[in-house]
C-alpha cells in the first residue's frame, strides 16, 4: 500500500480541489495530511471533507519535521495498527500503514494512474525511490517551457525536487534518517542521499504543480533565485540563511 503525505500550511484555499484528486481514486492508499499549525482552518476543512482514508496530524512548522512526522504516523500504524497514537511529533487520527511513501505538496495534482505506475516500479527490490515529471497548471508558453526545463535538468543531472512527487520505501526513508530536519533544500538534500541506499527511477508521468510563487513573484526573478539558491545550497551555504530568502507566497 502507498501512504501519501501532504506537508500543508494554511491551504484552505487551495485544499478542496487538492483533496477532490483522491475521491476519484480506485487504488489501495492512506493519505496524511501534516498540519504546521495553520490558522485559516486547514485541518478543520480535510478532517470535514469525509475521504474515508484521510488522516490528520499535527506536527512541529516546517516541512521537513511536517513529512518526518507523516512518515512516523505510517510506521505506527503499521506495527501497532492502532487508530490513535500520541507522539512526540504530534497527534495522529487515524494513522497510516503503507509500505511506499509517496510525499505530495499541496498543490500538485497526481496524473491518472500514478499509484498503480508507482506500485509497478517498486516491484523491482533494487529501487529506493522515485519520482515523476514535472509540468506546470499554467498553460501559457512560459511556464511550458519551464517546466521542459525542470524535467530536462532532472534528466541530466538527477537533481530532482519535491515538486515532482517524491515516493520511496520506507525501509530506504529509515535508512536515511528521513528528511533532514533543515529550513529549506531539504528535497534535494534527501534526492542526493537517496541515491546512496538504492537506484531511483523518474516515471513517465507528469505532476501538474501551481505556479503561484512565478505569479506573485515574478518569472525570471523566480527562476534566478531557485538557481541562485540551489548553487548556493551545493556551495553549503546554510539552508538557514538560504530561507530568508525564499518568502511564503501563501
Amino acid at each position: 500500500m502507498i501512504t501519501i503525505i501532504v506537508p500543508v500550511l494554511d491551504e484552505a484555499s487551495a485544499l478542496p480541489g487538492f483533496l477532490g484528486q483522491f475521491e476519484v481514486m480506485r487504488d489501495d492508499f492512506e493519505l496524511i495530511l501534516c498540519d504546521g499549525g495553520s490558522i485559516d482552518g486547514t485541518a478543520e476543512i480535510a478532517e470535514r471533507h469525509g475521504l474515508p482514508n484521510l488522516g490528520v496530524i499535527h506536527a512541529p512548522r516546517g516541512r521537513a519535521r511536517q513529512m518526518n512526522a507523516g512518515a512516523l504516523a505510517a510506521k505506527a500504524k503499521a506495527e501497532a495498527n492502532a487508530t490513535e497514537i500520541s507522539m512526540a511529533a504530534g497527534t495522529v487520527k487515524p494513522a497510516a500503514s503503507g509500505d511506499v511513501l509517496l510525499f505530495l505538496h499541496a498543490d500538485t495534482y497526481l496524473p491518472e494512474g500514478a499509484l498503480r505506475a508507482i506500485e509497478t516500479a517498486m516491484r523491482d527490490e533494487g529501487l529506493a525511490g522515485g519520482r515523476f515529471k514535472l509540468r506546470l497548471d499554467n498553460p501559457a508558453l512560459p511556464y511550458r517551457i519551464i517546466g521542459a526545463m525542470i524535467t530536462i535538468r532532472d534528466g541530466l543531472f538527477g537533481g530532482f525536487t519535491g515538486d515532482q512527487a517524491i515516493f520511496v520505501r520506507i525501509s530506504a526513508f529509515e535508512a536515511l534518517g528521513g528528511f533532514a530536519d533543515i529550513e529549506l533544500c531539504e528535497d534535494i538534500d534527501f534526492a542526493c542521499r537517496l541515491r546512496k541506499v538504492g537506484r531511483t527511477i523518474r516515471l513517465p508521468l507528469y505532476v501538474t504543480t501551481g505556479t503561484r510563487r512565478w505569479e506573485k513573484s515574478g518569472l525570471v526573478k523566480t527562476i534566478l533565485l531557485m538557481w541562485m539558491i540551489r548553487i548556493l545550497f551545493y556551495a553549503r551555504v546554510s539552508p538557514a540563511r538560504l530561507a530568508r530568502l525564499y518568502a511564503d507566497v501563501r
